[in-house]
This record gives structure tokens, C-alpha cells and sequence, in this order.
């Protein structure tokens, strides 16, 4: 992600919702022998772990389960913003469960497992099910949840930035790193990547766009309405999934990196629509960088968000005005660095948050540095020079910058300084192999800072202790610039 100097910083706080309960079915013990669907089940299967202990986020996600794939069927109306959903979550139960959770801050009226219905209550962002028989260990279960409300009127956390913002004639579901359980229940941490494929009906003549593959759209359907129908088979972050909706143009054409899908208001400016055309030629550049583009479809969006952009897989989506501003070509590079350093290879952990914005400012630098511009040492070295010792800058360390600073300017900048001060250590030939292997290695992955620092010593045999702690981990100004 990338934010506006103008906006304040992005630190989503998980906050309550509304408490619905709905229980559907009792629940019925499961059999420990003889013949039935429970002869696998062990005799004491466990009611999972809300939250899977995020240093920074302890109840983000549950435990019980991995996700496989979300398959998300949504109804929604621009009037009211009014939001009608059912999706079907496909996971493997990694213990035995009586019950398990999935994040959801709309309300649910109906829960099924494995065609049988649920019982299940809801709060404070959590959907807590109770299927009707238990799951057996190494399963494959089939969670089916329909739900619906008003998405504006689920309070923002932190009150900063809203994951849903409403529009004169649609929305936008984006936010990190709190989002997906806007608009569909999710394991709501980026450690459970899964394949997603979203379904929107809307009201003839209006656009709805997502991440992956355009399947189908406009699709008229017996009610006099539109659907669209996206898939990513890639598997992403639940952050990562997006959904807008309203008036816009899209720009849809083939490319050597596969079928590109952009959209814009009809009103945008030619900033706007020229930048986001930029997309194929950013990415084959930075593909000389970091390797083979990752992913089969690639676009963007120029959305109603409020300053900040979001690297949304495949396709990100950028505040238009930001796209408007003296920034916006930045941003595309950004963004777009992030196919590789956050979205293929994706955080473990939100403490990890340099691997994706250290490395996605740095490329910003990079590219200019390749297509004519300051080269990246110069950039690194001014900003350290004109940053005294005792600034607050410096108090933020980008290797665990804390949860209130996830997001915190040093993050960003000084993340991308810590990077050129890798560089500088362990030379160019080994710093390009290094930036090429990580997304190579861990494509599809997660990762965490230590495992990128035990990369880059393998590869250049240099111990990088000293760089790390002084670029990484200290809350001082190093004592020497980053090359």
C-alpha cells in the first residue's frame, strides 16, 4: 500500500460489530466408533482459536482451519448501499472441530457446513459456527454463509480509513488489514492465502470490478439486472481481495503478460486513464528486476477511495485523486512492485510489513534510477542527510515498527534506505540475484524478515547482522548512510 503524505497513517484497529445469533441446529455429538460420518473424529474435538496470535493483531484470522478457496455471490444496490451476500468458504480442518470462526462484520442469517446447517453466533467482527456434526482432522469442509446489511454503517477501524467507502453510484471494499469482513467472511490474515472468485449483481448499466479474470460481464440476468463475474486462481491475502462498484469505463486489451482489464470513471482526466494504461510497460520493467510477472492477468482501478492506494492482486486500486496528484506515477511503480513483494510472496506476519513497503518504495527509486532518472544510492543518501540524529523519523524501526506505526512514514522510507544499505553491503550482482530469488523461492508463499535476511546471507555470504540491527531494528539514526 501506498498512502498520501496528506492522509493520515493507515493503522486499522479491529473493532465490534453488531451481535447476531442464530442458532439453527443443536449440535449433536459426533461418533468415536463403529460406521458414520464421525468415525474419524477423535473423541475430543476442539472449538478453535479466535485470532491466530498476530504479534500485532493477536485475534486477526483463526485457527482450526486453512482456507482453500472463497467463492462469493453478491447482490448489491447503489441507492441504499445495501449489500447481499452468500459464500462458500472450501477449507481443510487442521485439527478435529466441534467449531471454528470466520470473520464477518455483516450480519449472518444462515450458516451451513457440509450441506447440513449451523448453529452460530456473532460479535465483535467474529462469526462463531458450531457445525452440526464435528470436522475430522485433514478434511475438506464446505462452509456455506448467507448474509446482508449496509457495509458504510459498520464503524472504520481506528476511524481512519473505512475498508468499505460509499459512493454517489457504488462503493469500494479495500482496506488493509482489515477488509474482506465487509463484504465476505474470511480467515482474515494474510498467513491463509486462497483462490477467490467473486459474483456481483448490480442494477443494469453499472460496472463491477475485481481481481483475476473477467469470466463474464455484463451478463443479463431474468430480473432486469447486470452480473459480473471474476477468478483469481492465484491464491491472495484476504487484503488483498477488492470488489468496486458504479460508472465506469473499462479498458480491456491483450498483452504479452496476459489479458489487461483497467477501470476509470467516464469523467477521469487523461492523467488518470494514461497512467493506468502505463501498467503492461511498468511491469515488464520490473520484471527485468525481480523476475517473471507472477500472476496471469494484470489492471487497475481508479477508485473513490481517499488518498491511499492498495496493491489488490492482479489488479490494484488507486485513489483517483491520488493517481491525479504529482504522485501518481510513483504510486503505479508501487503498487505494481508489490505483485512480487506482497502479493506472490506475502507477509507472515504484520511485524513483516517491510517486505512490502521497504521493497515497493525502494522500487520506485530503482526504476527511476533504470529509465534515466537519480539513481537509488542518491535518493537514499539525501534523505539521510537532510534527517539529523534525534529525529522522529528515526524512532520508527521498519523491521517492527509496532502496530500504531504499521504504517508510519519511516516504514516506507526509511524500509527503502535499509534496503540500499543492503545493497551497498553485499554488491550489485548479489543484490540483484538476491531481489530475483526471494519471489522465485517463495512464489505463492509467505514470508518474514528473518527468512529474506537468511536469503540474502546465503546468497552473498555476507553476515548481515550489523545492517539489519542499525537499519532494521534500532531507534536511532545509523552512523553511517546506506552507501
Amino acid at each position: 500500500m501506498r498512502r498520501s503524505i496528506l492522509v493520515a497513517t493507515l493503522v486499522l484497529l479491529l473493532v465490534g460489530g453488531a451481535v447476531v445469533v442464530a442458532a439453527l441446529v443443536a449440535p449433536r455429538p459426533a461418533p468415536t466408533t463403529g460406521e458414520g460420518p464421525g468415525e474419524d473424529v477423535p473423541a475430543d474435538p476442539v472449538v478453535a482459536a479466535d485470532g491466530l496470535g498476530d504479534p500485532y493483531y493477536p485475534r486477526a484470522g483463526n485457527a482450526g482451519y486453512d482456507v482453500l478457496g472463497y467463492d462469493i455471490d453478491l447482490t448489491y444496490a447503489p441507492r441504499t448501499d445495501r449489500l447481499d451476500g452468500r459464500t462458500t468458504v472450501s477449507a481443510v480442518a487442521t485439527e478435529a472441530l466441534r467449531g471454528f470462526s470466520l470473520d464477518l462484520r455483516l450480519p449472518a442469517s444462515a450458516v451451513e457446513v457440509d450441506g447440513a446447517p449451523a448453529a452460530f453466533t456473532q460479535g465483535d467482527g467474529e462469526l462463531h459456527i458450531t457445525p452440526a456434526v464435528p470436522v475430522a482432522k485433514g478434511a475438506t469442509m464446505q462452509v456455506v454463509v448467507t448474509y446482508g446489511g449496509v457495509p458504510s454503517e459498520i464503524p472504520s477501524p481506528g476511524g481512519v480509513a473505512a475498508p468499505w467507502t460509499r459512493a454517489s453510484d457504488g462503493a469500494a471494499g479495500v482496506g488493509q488489514p482489515e477488509g474482506a469482513s465487509w463484504w465476505f467472511p474470511a480467515n482474515d490474515h494474510p498467513s491463509d492465502k486462497a483462490t477467490v472468485a467473486v459474483s456481483v449483481s448490480v442494477p443494469e448499466g453499472v460496472e463491477a470490478i475485481s481481481n483475476g479474470a473477467l469470466l463474464g460481464g455484463p451478463e443479463p440476468t431474468p430480473d432486469g439486472r447486470d452480473r459480473w463475474r471474476w477468478r483469481a486462481d492465484e491464491p491472495m491475502a484476504p487484503y488483498l481481495a477488492f470488489v468496486v462498484i458504479g460508472q465506469y469505463e473499462l479498458d480491456r486489451r491483450d498483452t504479452p503478460l496476459g489479458p489487461y482489464v483497467a477501470a476509470y470513471p467516464a469523467d477521469a482526466s487523461r492523467r488518470v486513464i494514461s497512467l493506468l494504461a502505463r501498467t503492461p510497460e511498468v511491469v515488464e520493467n520490473l520484471a527485468e528486476i525481480f523476475g517473471p510477472y507472477p500472476f496471469g492477468q494484470l489492471g487497475g482501478v481508479a477508485a473513490p477511495t481517499e488518498g491511499f492506494a492498495l496493491e489488490n492482486q492482479t489488479r490494484p486500486v488507486y485513489a483517483e485523486s491520488f493517481l491525479d496528484s504529482s504522485e501518481g506515477g510513483s504510486v503505479v511503480v508501487h503498487e505494481l512492485a508489490h505483485q512480487w513483494f506482497g502479493d506472490s510472496v506475502a507477509i507472515a506476519r504484520w511485524r513483516d510489513i517491510w517486505l512490502n513497503e521497504g521493497f515497493a518504495t525502494y522500487a520506485e527509486w530503482l526504476y527511476d534510477e533504470r529509465t534515466g532518472g537519480t539513481p537509488a544510492v542518491d535518493v537514499a543518501r539525501e534523505i539521510y542527510d537532510v534527517r539529523p540524529a534525534g529525529d522522529d523519523f528515526w524512532a520508527v524501526p521498519p523491521g517492527d515498527p509496532g502496530m500504531e506505526d504499521l504504517f508510519d512514514g519511516a516504514v516506507y522510507v526509511r524500509g527503502g534506505m535499509a534496503v540500499q544499505a543492503i545493497r551497498t553491503a553485499v554488491g550489485d550482482e548479489d543484490f540483484f540475484a538476491i531481489l530475483r530469488a526471494w519471489p522465485t523461492e517463495r512464489r505463492g508463499a509467505n514470508g518474514t524478515v528473518e527468512d529474506f535476511l537468511a536469503l540474502a546471507e546465503r546468497i552473498s555470504g555476507e553476515d548481515l547482522d550489523g545492517v539489519a540491527r542499525e537499519w532494521l531494528y534500532d531507534a536511532d539514526r545509523p552512523p553511517t548512510p546506506p552507501g
